[in-house]
């Protein structure tokens, strides 16, 4: 069977920015990548579009969805979900939790990626975070919806804030995306609302990979960078 995982976004655009890279290496090599946007970034993420004469909520949805859905396509997504929760603030119910246990329970996913811990710029994404491991934790317990298989216990990554030392962030994972990199700037350039973002992730890009190669004996230039929750379990040090 094909290996899984879970990107939890806040917004429709947040899984391109920090984890595009993540996301189209795996799809390469087989896995089967769900992605979880919980809003379209409509109110707080859509500046560009609002700028638009007559421009309306449902339209500015529809373009967001438009974009995420061809990055997607790009970047190997496997599936992709919209549940139009709202943003500026994201509104996260009880009925919400349990549908995002369900999807864990449905795909138990081999690792999971979602927002820091902390971002001082945008209370969405640490609600978010919360939320997804709230989910993580749940699906874990045998007396919710026993007749369902439980979760175990897949890692956490927590992805790059946009001020990553305003936010307490810092990573303690490298990932080379070096073969991926062509796919993500290529989903990056479908986001055309947040058009001002393509370039400073870049950047990050090439400063991550930069940072990947100083620790490591390999040539690097493109990385991202990510924050484990829960220790690593290994049979080996090397």
């Amino acid at each position: 069977m094909s290996k899984t995982a879970l990107v939890v976004s806040a917004h429709s655009a947040d899984f391109v920015w920090r984890a595009g890279g993540a996301i189209a290496l795996h799809a390469a090599k087989g896995w089967k990548v769900t992605v979880v946007c919980l809003s379209y970034g409509e109110r707080g993420e859509s500046a560009k579009l609002w700028r638009v004469p007559g421009m309306t909520l449902e339209r500015v949805k529809a373009e967001r969805e438009a974009e995420a859905k061809k990055a997607a396509a790009v970047l190997g997504v496997h599936d992709i979900q919209f549940w139009d929760l709202g943003d500026y603030p994201i509104t996260l119910t009880n009925d919400s939790l349990f549908r995002l246990v369900d999807v864990y329970r449905d795909i138990h996913p081999a690792f999971v990626l979602t927002h820091s811990k902390e971002d001082i710029y945008n209370r969405d994404h640490p609600a978010v975070t919360d939320f997804a491991q709230h989910a993580r934790i749940t699906a874990q317990a045998h007396g919710h919806n026993p007749g369902q298989k439980v979760l175990g216990a897949p890692p956490v990554f927590l992805f790059e804030p946009h001020q990553p030392e305003q936010c307490g962030w810092k990573p303690d994972v490298l990932l080379d995306i070096g073969s991926a990199w062509p796919q993500k700037r290529a989903a990056i350039e479908c986001m055309a609302g947040q058009e001002h973002l393509w370039e400073y992730y870049t950047r990050v890009a090439q400063q991550r990979g930069a940072q990947a190669a100083r620790n490591s004996d390999k040539s690097i230039t493109w990385g991202e960078g990510y924050q484990s929750v829960f220790p690593h379990v290994v049979e080996t040090l090397a």
